[in-house]
């Protein structure tokens, strides 16, 4: 089968497609046969080390998993003898953070993975990028800033994807939404339902008089003092990065003061019953997809440039059964 290669850490030319193996499934697993796949933030700081510390998790000289990609969407082609939740045929769509691996043609996961049939509503590319950026948001709105109707949320980087689907997210959920973005995402913030947005070419939104339940970093570019005079008492600060200083005020947080700054590893904690709830709310059409550009999986390099260049809009998908490509 067809894969991206990432042997070595560096920029997007370290990325090799290549012809490797293909996967058998297990007795518990299914193989999936992947149509779309997404390039994150994440799967550039993978490909680069960066920060350091993803060397001591995931291979100190080399990355200790050669394909890279972790949301996926696509249909079961063969399923394990002990299998019983999915059949030959099912279209799915998930994630693999354990072992990465969905920038190839074929990738077999567990059934009891966070896996699910895909919604019907929505197309291969559609779903995947759910799985990318809603996820994420998810975890942090729902879970971590228990995010509660009648609330206030600003989310910095609503035009990114995890910030929109933070959008969606928290109007089903009933807060009052306030987006910042740049001037070009104005129109397309407003559109996933925000009822304010604030263009930070033009306006800075810690200096203007306004205070919040809860300020979600979608791209990590702001910080727990600089908005803290923008949160309402017991508001909570969110930071998607785990940037040293988010750590810090983390600890400080927690012992002093009312206003809380929190990181969690969404990564870490998702779950088939997330991934189930964000289906049904598609399929109530509640949250939409957004796709900025497609990539071939050859041209998977192409792709980890834009996405570093840190102006996407929503997803970057990549495409395994498609000719006419959006770039």
């Amino acid at each position: 089968m067809k894969a991206i290669v990432c042997t070595k850490y560096g920029t997007p030319n370290v990325l090799q497609l290549k012809e490797v193996e293909k996967p058998t499934p297990k007795d518990n697993e299914v193989r999936i046969r992947i149509v779309a796949a997404v390039v994150t933030p994440a799967d550039c700081a993978f490909r680069k080390a960066q920060p350091f510390i993803i060397r001591f998790l995931y291979g100190l000289a080399r990355p200790k998993y050669s394909i890279l990609g972790v949301e996926l969407a696509g249909e079961i082609e063969s399923v394990g003898t002990d299998v019983k939740r999915f059949k030959t045929g099912d279209q799915v769509f998930g994630v693999s953070p354990k072992s990465f691996g969905a920038h190839a043609e074929y990738k077999c996961l567990p059934e009891s993975d966070t896996v699910a049939l895909k919604p019907a509503n929505m197309s291969y590319e559609e779903a995947v990028g759910v799985c990318d950026g809603a996820l994420t948001a998810l975890i942090f709105l729902r879970d971590t800033a228990n995010l509660q109707s009648g609330q206030k949320i600003l989310i910095n980087g609503a035009s990114g994807s995890v910030g929109a689907y933070a959008v969606q997210l928290a109007k089903v959920f009933g807060a009052e939404v306030t987006g910042v973005c740049s001037t070009a995402n104005v129109e397309l913030v407003k559109s996933l339902g925000a009822d304010k947005v604030i263009d930070y070419t033009k306006e800075d939104f810690t200096k203007i008089v306004q205070t919040y339940d809860v300020i979600f970093d979608a791209v990590g570019k702001s910080s727990f003092l600089r908005c803290k005079g923008s949160l309402k008492q017991r508001g909570v600060y969110l930071s998607t990065v785990p940037a040293l200083g988010t750590m810090l005020q983390m600890l400080w947080t927690s012992k002093i003061g009312s206003k809380k700054a929190i990181f969690t590893a969404a990564g870490l904690k998702q779950s088939i019953e997330n991934l189930v709830f964000l289906k049904e709310l598609i399929e109530a059409g509640k949250i939409k997809s957004v796709i900025d550009r497609r990539y071939p999986l050859e041209q998977t390099a192409e792709a980890h440039a834009y996405v570093e260049k840190g102006h996407k809009r929503g997803n970057v998908v990549i495409c395994l059964e498609q000719n006419d490509y959006i770039r």
